[in-house]
Order: structure tokens, then sequence, then C-alpha cells
């Protein structure tokens, strides 16, 4: 088999699985270790996956975007945690914008509900779990749904959330990089995002370790935009104290 086609059907195994170990890949593509890390190098150049410790993960980009069902199952236990440590730093924060995708869902599961609190959202399904609680307000952007993310885009949605001014934004991103800064691969949901950093006081940016040094295909907002980036201990300190120097405080969790 030529290096161009296992390339793309190691990209192809990637996409399908939401990851591949270095190891398992060279035994099932019958190729050496050696020779699987030179694909996989090749194809991080591209901009295609995302290499880490053994592994490779997917780059979400224009023509490539896993599902919610997809996330759903992938870093469950690192995604909790985030979350976790992501919904302390709510403080008085009597408002709240809530982005698409399941982090950002698993953090609004976890908002205070002793007190009230108006969440905004773009998210379905966010949506329908905080209006659980009484005393939480819930206001849903309109617009179109994506189908991808059960979420609203549009001009709607991003007009509706110009009209706030947010205390706080808990936010996702399909890559975070220092030189691209924070980007996902549609430019509707990119506009709806920016809107979001732009109509909020502080911006907490809640992500797995895997989307940090990746870029997908729109960019919403810069690293220094943020007030705390929270993610999982996979992000080495060394480079989580490089995006530090940006702006943001970093916690591992």
């Amino acid at each position: 088999m030529r290096a161009e086609e296992r390339q793309h059907r190691i990209l192809a195994l990637v996409r399908q699985s939401g990851r591949v170990e270095v190891a398992d890949a060279a035994v099932e593509f019958g190729v050496s270790r050696e020779t699987l890390r030179r694909d996989l190098s090749e194809l991080e150049r591209r901009g295609l996956v995302r290499r880490t410790h053994g592994a490779a993960y997917p780059v979400e980009s224009a023509g490539f975007e896993t599902t919610l069902a997809r996330r759903e199952t992938q870093q469950v236990a690192e995604k909790r945690r985030i979350a976790a440590a992501a919904a302390q730093l709510v403080g008085e924060a009597e408002t709240v914008f809530v982005d698409e995708g399941y982090t950002p869902e698993l953090v609004a599961m976890q908002l205070p509900t002793d007190r009230p609190l108006t969440v905004i959202t773009a998210s379905l399904r966010t949506a329908s779990l905080v209006s659980a609680s009484e005393s939480t307000t819930v206001l849903l952007a309109g617009g179109r749904v994506r189908a991808r993310t059960q979420a609203t885009v549009g001009s709607w949605a991003r007009d509706m959330v110009a009209r706030f001014v947010i205390d706080l934004a808990f936010l996702g991103a399909n890559g975070v990089s220092r030189e691209h800064g924070l980007t996902t691969p549609d430019p509707a949901v990119a506009d709806v995002k920016a809107q979001a950093v732009r109509s909020s006081r502080r911006k907490v940016l809640v992500g797995v370790h895997n989307k940090f040094g990746a870029s997908s295909f729109c960019k919403f907002a810069e690293v220094s935009d943020l007030d705390t980036i929270v993610t999982d201990a996979g992000l080495s300190a060394p480079e989580a104290h490089r995006y530090s120097l940006l702006g943001p405080q970093v916690l591992r969790v």
C-alpha cells in the first residue's frame, strides 16, 4: 500500500473512531510504529490530525466535524472534571452564556439552582436541561438549528446575544492555538460565539487537552480575550504556561 493511500485510510479511521493509538494502528495497517508515526506527522503537518502521547485525534475543519453524539462518548471523565471546576467560577454572576457543545452542557448541569440565575444559550439541549430549575430563567437564542450540534445559528441568534450585557460566558472551541486563537468549523457558529465573547464581561474556555495546538476553519476569538481556560492535565504544565503568558489563567484538572 502506498503511503498516500495508507494516510487516507488512517485519516478515515481517526475520524470514525475519534482517536487512534499508534501501536494499534501500526498492527492494523501492517507497518512499523515508526512508519505509522511518519504518516501521522504528515497528516498533522496538513492540519488534519493532532498527535499527542502515542495517539492521534482528528482536527475538525470546514469539511469535517464530529457529532454531539460522538462527543458524548469521548474523554467523558476529563470533560466532567473540567465542567465541575468551571462551574466553581460562577461566583456572583447573575447572567451566564452557555455555548453549544457537550462540555459547556456539562457545565450548565452544575450551575447553581439555589438562587436566581439567567442563562442565555443557543443550545436546545442546554436550554431544556437548565429550564427544569424554577430559579433559572432561560433565554434561548432563535435561528436555524444545526442538526449536528442541536444549536441555533445565524443572524437572529447572533443579534439576540448582542442585545445583552452578560456577566460570564462558558465557551467551547474546536481548536485552540496561540497563533490562530479559538476556532470552529462553521462560519455561522463562529458568528454567535464571537458575539458572546463581545457581550460578556468574563470569558471562560472549557475544553480537553487535544483541542490545544489545533486550528479549525473560522476564528472567533483570541486567547488573550479569555479570562480563564479550564482543561485537563493532558495539557502539559509548560504548554499551559505558554498559554497563560497570553493573558488567561489556565487551570489543569
